[in-house]
């Protein structure tokens, strides 16, 4: 089984184009890049799908060895290309997203934009007509395979752009340069990929034969390449990352109706948070020292070959990881990598006796390369769910009908479709506040009020799917935002409140199956806090209390539940560091033998807001409030106490279970 959450995304669309079929509005990805490899590649090789997704990242990762020897070679230096690939391959952040089981975009992210920047390199050391077609090309197989491309090709425009003009100032000649940026802008348009394709074709044709044609009018060209790379949108997603990553805001708001605002995952998502400059450092070369010694030895390289200025882009995406989170440090492998390769070269080069002078070159690579191999051999990445949690959705599958929908939070959104093959309200790409915000209401609340969000948010999603496709039918941007318009509310506040009185729900059209882990609990807290908001206002409402260890130890009198935290037993007291509460209830659950859960409680405050729960079977406490002791995750799931009215059991397991909704 693979070992990131993302991958199952892909593996669903491979799966259902080997199949043939998939339902509609089902969100699988049948038209990307990955997918489809993935299934011609099934189709050739005689093995299972499940190996052939484990091990796709191992190789295909490993062709970024090629571009990185090629780009040594045209600096004449084969050495450092050598060097530069066994560093690059293996380096913390490369290895981490391209190992054994990464099954992602990632296994070709980095070798298509290092193919651009030798084509780049080739093309202006050369000026050769042919790498004005390999550039062009790379840039629409790149976004082929990864869409979201389009900042790093606009990065490597931007640097040409500038050496241009330099060349300007110094009256050198720039029209092959020119050419290139006409090339590259055509191949960068916001249209499909074989209109792209045709048009640089077309122009590579006229290059070669209508040259000093070309030449002529290559400032029209220019112009006309320009205009249409903004007629098409290609700037548009730039700004829509960059206000995604590097502008990120707590809260978002619509702009229509109502104006809700809402809380956005980007603040939860540990790839996009901000990182320590040692692990920004680890990642990227392995240790800081050899950081520090790659940043030095890039400049040297940049000082003795300029041209390696074109490897800036791809250093400044890997640096904003310093800001905007740990996934872009894999950008700046490849660069770096030929610094400390320079940096070996450059101090090898005073030494004469080439006995002598490739032995050091060898001691010091492999000084490098050790810390990046301890780092492989320590790291060690669990799949993203276990066996039994599998065995549970393989159930699934064969109860729900692919039309029913499955609402667990959006981390396990693809492995369920993928396992299950039903319909999600939320996953890995479409997990926004407006999106999570029902879902965290759902888990969080009472029973009651789960139930009626639930269905709500399941059929007004489907009546999304049918509005008129020329929108004739104006709807609000979220859901929340039309329920609260369509039962007559103009405060969505109010509207909440109305789901505790005896509302008209709308028509069943499908089944609703709630997906409750048990690696939710580790992530309660996240999972809260995204209906912990005033929609109206954007006030964050204070957070439940929560609180979960396994470190805890019993003193007899008392329990030491860690973190100045101490349970005394017979006064039925919990002191939380100078504070002394009395508990409302102290529950202990544990399986027996047929693996059926036994909850024994004793009710001993019921003016108390804190609540006392021992999981005997996993040797865990938790100590949480009234609003988290009655929400939906912790009846259904810690106590299995679910109202009979509303909600079915259909599988229960201690790591994941599954209630049918009624209504």
């Amino acid at each position: 089984m693979i070992n990131t959450n993302d991958g199952y995304f892909y593996a669903e669309g491979a799966r259902d184009i080997i199949n043939g079929t998939h339902q509609e509005n089902d969100r699988s990805p049948i038209d990307s890049a990955l997918s489809n490899l993935t299934s011609i590649i099934a189709k050739i090789l005689p093995f299972s799908f499940e190996t052939i997704i484990f091990f796709m990242p191992v190789f295909f990762s490993s062709l970024i060895v090629i571009p990185i020897i090629l780009i040594g070679k045209s600096l004449d230096k084969l050495e450092l290309g050598f060097i530069a690939s066994l560093i690059a391959s293996i380096a913390w952040s490369y290895y981490n997203r391209t190992m054994v089981g990464y099954y992602d975009t990632d296994l070709l992210n980095i070798v298509f934009p290092t193919f651009l920047l030798w084509s780049l390199i080739w093309a202006i050391r050369t000026n050769q007509d042919r790498y004005l077609l390999f550039t062009a090309l790379d840039i629409i197989a790149y976004r082929w395979w990864y869409p979201q491309s389009y900042a790093l090709e606009f990065a490597f425009f931007a640097i040409i752009l500038v050496y241009i003009i330099y060349m300007y100032i110094k009256k050198q000649d720039f029209t092959y340069n020119l050419t290139l940026l006409t090339f590259m802008m055509f191949a960068m348009l916001q249209i499909d990929s074989i209109y792209r394709f045709t048009i640089v074709l077309v122009l590579f044709l006229l290059v070669k034969f209508k040259k000093e044609l070309i030449s002529k009018y290559i400032y029209y060209i220019f112009a006309i390449s320009i205009i249409a790379f903004f007629v098409s949108g290609g700037f548009d997603p730039i700004w829509g990352k960059l206000k995604g990553y590097v502008f990120k805001d707590a809260i978002s708001t619509t702009k229509d109706g109502l104006s809700l605002h809402f809380y956005t995952v980007m603040q939860t998502i540990r790839e996009a948070s901000s990182i320590p400059f040692e692990t920004f450092a680890n990642r990227i070369s392995g240790h800081t020292i050899t950081f520090i010694l790659s940043l030095i030895g890039y400049l040297i390289l940049v000082f003795r070959f300029p041209i390696m200025l074109l490897g800036l882009p791809m250093l400044g995406l890997g640096f904003l990881a310093l800001n905007s989170g740990l996934r872009f440090t894999i950008y700046a492998v490849p660069i770096l990598a030929f610094g400390i390769g320079y940096f070996i070269i450059f101090i090898s080069d005073f030494i004469k006796n080439n006995y002598i002078r490739y032995s050091i070159i060898s001691f010091l690579t492999i000084l490098v390369l050790l810390p990046n191999i301890q780092h492989i051999i320590n790291y060690k990445v669990p799949t993203v769910f276990t066996k039994n949690e599998v065995v549970v959705l393989d159930k699934l599958k064969n109860i729900a009908s692919r039309e029913d929908y499955i609402v667990s939070w959006w981390d396990y959104g693809y492995p369920i479709r993928y396992y299950s093959d039903v319909k999600t309200l939320a996953d890995g790409g479409k997990h926004s506040g407006s999106v999570n915000f029902p879902i965290s209401y759902a888990l969080t609340n009472p029973q009651e009020l789960a139930a009626k969000i639930l269905r709500l948010n399941v059929e007004y999603t489907e009546k999304r799917f049918n509005l008129p496709k020329d929108n004739t039918t104006k709807w609000q941007s979220s859901n929340i935002a039309q329920m609260t318009l369509d039962y007559r509310f103009d405060d969505t506040n109010d509207f909440l409140y109305s789901l505790q009185t005896d509302i008209k729900l709308p028509k069943k059209t499908r089944d609703i199956y709630l997906y409750l882990p048990n690696r939710m609990l580790n992530i309660y807290p996240t999972v809260e806090v995204f209906s912990k908001i005033d929609l109206m206002s954007g006030i964050i409402k204070p957070r439940s209390f929560f609180y979960k260890t396994r470190s805890f130890k019993d003193n007899g009198a008392t329990i030491n539940l860690g973190n100045n935290i101490v349970l005394h037993k017979k006064q039925a007291k919990l002191k939380v560091g100078n504070q002394t509460t009395s508990v409302g209830n102290f529950i202990v659950t544990y399986y027996d033998r047929l693996g059926k859960l036994k909850v024994k409680r004793q009710k001993l405050n019921p003016r108390s807001n804190i609540n006392i729960i021992y999981m005997k079977s996993s040797d865990q406490f938790l100590v949480v409030d009234n609003k988290i002791y009655n929400s939906t995750y912790f009846q259904l799931f810690i106590l299995e106490n679910y109202d009979k009215n509303l909600y079915e059991p259909v599988i229960l397991t201690p790591l994941a279970k599954v209630y049918k909704l009624k209504i």
